[in-house]
């Protein structure tokens, strides 16, 4: 039989086939569907070994990079863990060197204890967690047999899943809605419990058994608009499945759930006796209804994946009926659940109908269109109005560098969860994790130092897409950022390091010689002192015992009002494209020290405006190997927020301008991550006035933003030089100044900036405006263009940065 060209690549795997809720909204248990009846009770081994089986065979006959596995019931808990064990061990054998497996469960959570969660810890197991929101509303559906209330137990397991030891198992909670709860109570009552994500689920429905609509209710679709709403003014704080869906859709990406959107479903169910249904949901429409008289004994996966039924919910808007083609939001609506557009009585088309729920997802759908239409363009910039528009006049004050700063911790921290979350976790890595996590509950303020590491990100590129190696560095990076913190915070604890290349490498405080140790067990202990056990070594460092040679601290300088660090052991250092100097002696790092403060003081007399944005955000300065033809060398990594690369020039002069023209790339590149300022899909070429060659969008914005400092430094020279060198700083200052208000046109006229591009654009040609009324000599005027064509007509020398940017 010929393969499906949808692959199947979600599967619900029910471990236990009965429950320890009576929840009458339930679909297995309430609706049409009664197959459960006949069903053993709990998964056989031979079921499970022969699914996982089934699995690797389709994913390596696809070759999928993923599939994602739930464990399903019923109520799973009640397979008990040895059965559940068996399950993700089989799972990944399985898969191992076939692809990444994403497993999960979803749970009433009743039952779930600390075991529980040890077993799904040492396995990766998310968990998910069925709650309706507060007691009141949970108990109008989700109580025991008994009439007695889940609501205690079930906030007991939220509780356990919210503790710093299991929290990264936590995936979210799933919410069906009830007309008759308020919905910002809901919400309140389940935003209250911290969950990463909320799933709002419409009860299931056919248009045989519609949905219930108590008399004065708001409809489903009024409903959830409130609790959008609600989600907005709170900063949208989680994800909200359903929402973030709809708001995908309109963009014209993917939905994030086979309810919306017009994706192909790749789903299959197998049922505690290895039969393979079609989804759930299909429970609700009639007897049988997701049978397809297939097996996991009998029928391969791609048999499955070619069923009538499962090819039907692939057709995107071929599968839809007439009214559902016609409909101006069916790219986002996708015509509903499959299961909610059942009628009987129309033969095949039984399901070619409209969602029952048809007029509350129009509702729904065009409420939040319209919203989002009359939003403000920057509504979720963390930076206000005032400070935008100072860091677009190319500068930007402490205050505002301060939150594109804190925006660039969250992005990092989203980066390792996602390491986490992809990579393959060995003991060592696990523990490790746990002591961050207690740490980040307990000393927040010393794993906000550590994970705001210029050189978090491209350690984290690399482990999310480095092939082969990847969970490897993975797992060496987390406990180095464990290590590091645990010593950061003067706890007591200890943290094992896998060592590569003979370091041990402690972000943001240096890294220490271990020979040839495979790891390295750090022990915290207090003032700031730590010992390191590494084979038969020990090596005790701090400000009490004796300087241990092996021991590379980092260089760090008190300036006045600036904290800078000199990072030379680092090895993901080298994200700024040119080779990094080597571990610095302590004179060339006194040498340093002096140049870097006389920089300072001169940026904070002669250029002032950009001191305290420089000192709020620059925190690393790292030693590039210097040029062999004394060319001035710096780079900012777009990566790398808070740090810039600089091989040390002649003067200190020349240093405080390569400072203030990186960090102007730096601060950008911040703004960048919050928002478009340009359409991402433009792929014209637009010529910097400085380089002959044309560059992307992005180049010529960079370039420009980064050559405003270099005005206004040249600007400086201008008033403090004499003679010779104040002639040369008055005609570099008119050459600068005109090329980049030609680039500001250039960019302006560009008709791919967004609203916000456009305005950030408009404020950095006001600055360089009013730099353009500064009296210039005429011969430096002819001199400075006639400069200008030269270079416009040639390459730019390798190194030279005053026109290599953008």
């Amino acid at each position: 039989m010929d393969p499906s060209p949808h692959p199947l690549s979600q599967f619900v795997l029910k471990m236990h086939s009965r429950c320890d809720l009576a929840c009458d909204h339930c679909y297995v248990f309430e609706h049409a569907d009664q197959s459960w009846r006949g069903r053993p009770t709990v998964v056989s081994g031979e079921v499970l070994d022969l699914t996982a089986r089934r699995i690797a065979e389709h994913a390596r006959t696809h070759r999928l990079d993923t599939v994602h596995v739930v464990l399903h019931g019923g109520e799973p808990l009640l397979a008990g863990r040895e059965r559940l064990r068996q399950a993700a061990q089989g799972l990944r054998t399985a898969l191992a060197g076939v692809c990444a497996l994403d497993l999960r469960i979803h749970t009433n959570g009743v039952t779930l204890d600390e075991k529980f969660c040890e077993l799904f810890a040492e396995f990766d197991i998310k968990v998910g967690i069925s709650l309706d929101g507060d007691r009141a509303a949970n108990d109008l559906h989700r109580r025991y047999r008994n009439g007695r209330s889940s609501h205690a137990r079930v906030l007991r397991a939220i509780a356990l899943l919210n503790s710093p030891r299991y929290r990264h198992l936590f995936a979210g909670l799933l919410c069906t809605v009830d007309l008759r709860n308020d919905p910002v109570t809901v919400y309140d009552a389940l935003a209250e419990l911290a969950p990463p994500r909320i799933d709002f689920l419409l009860p299931h429905a056919t248009w045989d058994d519609p949905p219930p609509r108590a008399p004065g209710t708001p409809s489903y679709g009024e409903w959830l608009l409130t609790v959008h709403d609600r989600w907005t003014a709170a900063g949208r704080p989680m994800g909200v499945r359903v929402l973030d869906s709809v708001l995908r859709t309109l963009r014209g990406a993917s939905s994030l759930t086979e309810s919306l959107g017009l994706a192909p479903v790749e789903l299959a169910v197998i049922e505690t006796d290895g039969a393979l249904e079609q989804a759930d949901s299909l429970k609700t429409a009639y007897d049988g209804a997701p049978g397809t008289g297939m097996d996991v004994r009998a029928n391969s996966l791609d048999e499955m994946a070619v069923h009538p039924g499962i090819v039907a919910r692939q057709q995107g808007l071929d599968g839809l009926c007439g009214t559902c083609r016609a409909c101006p939001v069916v790219r986002s609506c996708g015509g509903g659940l499959y299961a909610h557009r059942y009628r009987s009585g129309s033969g095949d088309g039984a399901f070619m109908n409209p969602s029952v729920y048809c007029a509350d997802l129009k509702q729904l759908i065009t409420g939040i269109r319209d919203r989002e239409a009359q939003q403000m363009p920057t509504p979720h910039l963390p930076l206000d109005d005032v400070r935008l528009d100072e860091i677009a006049s190319g500068l930007g004050g402490a205050d505002a560098v301060h939150l594109l700063a804190r925006h660039e911790l969250g992005v990092n921290r989203e980066l390792l969860a996602a390491v986490w979350r992809e990579s393959a976790h060995d003991e060592t890595g696990t523990a490790a994790w746990e002591t961050l996590a207690v740490l980040d509950a307990e000393a927040p303020e010393s794993v906000d130092a550590v994970l705001a590491h210029p050189y978090l990100r491209p350690w984290a590129q690399r482990a999310l897409h480095g092939g082969e190696e990847a969970g490897r560095i993975a797992m060496r990076g987390v406990a180095e950022l464990a290590a590091a913190a645990l010593l950061r915070a003067g706890r007591a604890g200890t943290v094992t390091v896998p060592t590569g290349s003979g370091v041990l490498r402690l972000p943001t405080l240096g890294a220490l010689v271990v020979g040839e140790a495979t790891q390295a067990q750090v022990i915290g202990g207090a003032d700031g002192s730590f010992t390191v056990r590494a084979g038969k070594r020990v090596h005790a460092v701090g400000p009490k015992s004796a300087a241990d040679p092996a021991w590379l601290a980092r260089h760090r300088f008190e300036l006045p009002g600036w904290a800078v660090a000199l990072e030379d052991t680092d090895p993901w250092r080298d994200a700024h494209g040119y080779p990094v100097r080597e571990r610095l002696s302590s004179a060339a790092a006194e040498e340093w020290r002096h140049d870097l403060a006389a920089a300072w003081e001169w940026i904070r007399r002669e250029l002032p405006a950009y001191a305290p944005g420089l000192a709020a955000g620059l925190s690393v300065v790292t030693p590039l190997r210097e040029a062999s033809a004394g060319a001035d060398i710096s780079s900012a990594a777009r990566d790398a927020f808070g740090a810039v690369g600089i091989a040390r020039p002649g003067t200190p002069e020349t240093l405080a301008c390569l400072l203030v023209h990186e960090f102007q790339h730096v601060k950008l590149g911040a703004v960048l991550d919050l928002a478009d300022l340009y359409d991402p899909a433009c792929a014209q070429l637009f010529y910097a006035p400085w380089r002959p060659d044309p560059r992307p969008l992005e180049g010529l914005l960079q370039g420009t933003y980064a050559h405003i400092a270099v005005v206004d430094y040249w600007a400086a020279r201008r008033r403090t030089a004499d003679g010779a060198e104040a002639f040369d700083a008055e005609v570099r200052f008119a050459r600068w100044r005109e090329q980049t208000a030609e680039a500001v046109d250039t960019l302006a006229g560009s008709g791919a900036l967004t609203a916000l591009g456009e305005r950030f654009v408009r404020a950095m040609g006001e600055t360089v405006s009013t730099r353009l009324t500064d009296p210039v000599s005429p011969d430096a005027l002819v001199s400075a263009r006639r400069t200008a064509a030269h270079h416009k007509g040639r390459a730019a020398p390798a190194g030279d940065r005053s026109w290599r940017h953008g």
